[in-house]
């Protein structure tokens, strides 16, 4: 089944994008609500009226207009200053629409980790729509706000500011071995038969951390499993207490014994990159089975037996670090297997310490070369449901391509201290599908997301032209 374009799939006017803490094994929070003009469905009674009266603004914030969207914003600076926001207040002032997709805990979540907001500008204003600059403790960042026709915010979006694009390869390449000491890149055209043709590339061949982005194996075993029969999008996981994992996510705080379905967990897997979420899926599908479609998909799938989960690199990487980590390492395969099932999943998990430095990332984590990655991409591309497009669609971590000109966006990346990565496919309006993958690692320093990220997603934006306008001349 072909990628729903995304002209026929709810606008992305709710995103929620932000760089996350540096152990959180994940690069974006996201997800997509209804159209700023649809209408929305009635709030519960006795919720406080939509426009509600004016607030004062916080101390040093530009003037912000006596209109629709300027009423709300004020209200959401305000708010967002004390949370989190009582979740009656939410829905009082975020359309339903907005709330199908973004539930007041992980509204809240994404607040707590942008660590405050103060309006630094304003532009693009008009009665029910602006945008402006924030400063928040994780950088400044661009904010964007609309009303739907009863008052009520129904679109939000922060995204970091966009960089320029390069305009040639030569320019890119310069400034890709500008973010890290260790990079890997390459832009492909996906064929129809699903062989990844490069374009453009730097050590597409040598396999680099992953963070998060082995999510996309996850997804890939999980999918192929539900096309043999074995489950469905609609069975129900149950969220064990030895299975739930850490932030990034939201599924870890559910009740323990309390189920989700394997749809829900997928989507959460890959829009918020939720860590329970994963290694649910990891459980539902097996282990071994999500080696196996790692197996046909990378080249360098050895590097990932143990296939780990998120629980279990949490465990290794910080519980009394490094004692659980050097025991591990120098065992052989199958021993590895043995502790993972015995040691590591005895540890507490409240023994985990978030860590800021790179820890064994060159031993400890997932890997995959930038090669590697086209094929997971074109693998999903040609296992493709309705639910898969829908998760893998939720969130372009602000990439910001024209919807016309390309319909269809898939996004996932990944980040720990000293590694970020970012993959991306993206269709054309002509039908034609393009994959663009960028891993930077430094198994010294941390990588600072907060200048790194940004700059990557223009390296990334520029690729897609370039690769538009090489297919053209081709």
């Amino acid at each position: 089944m072909p990628i729903a374009p995304r002209s026929m799939r709810t606008s992305s006017l709710c995103r929620l994008t932000i760089p996350l803490m540096s152990a959180a094994l994940a690069l974006a929070v996201a997800a997509t609500a209804a159209p700023a003009a649809a209408a929305p469905a009635a709030v519960g009674a006795g919720a406080a009226p939509a426009t509600p009266a004016p607030t004062p603004a916080p101390t040093g914030t530009p003037d912000i207009p006596n209109s629709p969207v300027g009423e709300q914003l004020r209200w959401f600076l305000t708010a967002a200053a004390a949370l989190p926001i009582p979740e009656d207040q939410i829905r009082a002032h975020f359309s339903a629409g907005f709330l199908a997709q973004v539930s007041p805990a992980q509204l809240n979540e994404v607040l707590k980790s942008l660590g405050g907001l103060r309006l630094e500008s304003l532009a693009d204003v008009t009665p029910t729509a602006l945008s402006g600059m924030v400063t928040t403790g994780q950088g400044r960042l661009q904010i964007s706000m609309a009303v739907d026709g009863d008052g009520r915010i129904a679109a939000l979006l922060f995204q970091q500011e966009q960089r320029p694009a390069p305009r040639s390869w030569a320019e890119l390449d310069k400034r890709l071995r500008a973010l890290a000491p260790r990079v890997g890149f390459l832009a492909a055209e996906v064929r129809g038969n699903g062989a990844c043709r490069p374009v453009h590339t730097v050590a597409p061949d040598t396999p680099r951390p992953l963070g998060s982005m082995f999510k996309l194996y996850v997804l890939g075993a999980t999918a192929e499993q539900i096309k043999k029969g074995r489950f469905s999008w609609d069975t129900p996981l149950t969220i064990r207490p030895g299975l739930k994992s850490l932030p990034s996510g939201i599924l870890q705080d559910r009740p323990d014994n309390s189920t989700v379905s394997v749809r829900e967990a997928a989507k959460l897997m890959i829009s918020i990159s939720d860590n329970t979420g994963a290694d649910l899926l990891i459980d539902k599908a097996g282990r071994a089975r999500v080696e196996t479609q790692m197996s046909k998909w990378s080249r360098h799938a050895a590097l990932n037996r143990p296939f780990l989960t998120t629980r279990e690199l949490f465990l290794l990487k910080g519980a009394d670090y490094p004692r659980l980590a050097k025991n591990y390492l120098p065992l052989d395969r199958s021993r590895r297997y043995r502790y993972l099932a015995t040691t590591v999943a005895r540890t507490p998990l409240t023994e985990v310490k978030v860590w800021n430095k790179p820890r064994d990332i060159d031993r400890l984590e997932w890997f995959a070369s930038p090669g590697d990655v086209c094929r997971a991409f074109a693998g999903l591309s040609a296992l493709n449901t309705p639910p898969l497009d829908e998760a893998m669609s939720a969130n372009d971590a602000g990439l910001g391509l024209d919807a016309k000109a390309w319909p269809t966006v898939w996004y996932k990346g990944g980040s720990e201290p000293g590694v970020l990565s970012m993959g991306f496919l993206a269709r054309d309006a002509a039908g034609r599908t393009y994959v663009v993958t960028a891993l930077t690692s430094d198994r010294r320093s941390a990588l600072d997301e907060n200048a790194a990220a940004p700059e990557l997603l223009a390296l990334v934006r520029g690729s897609f032209t370039m690769l538009a306008k090489d297919r053209v001349r081709g």
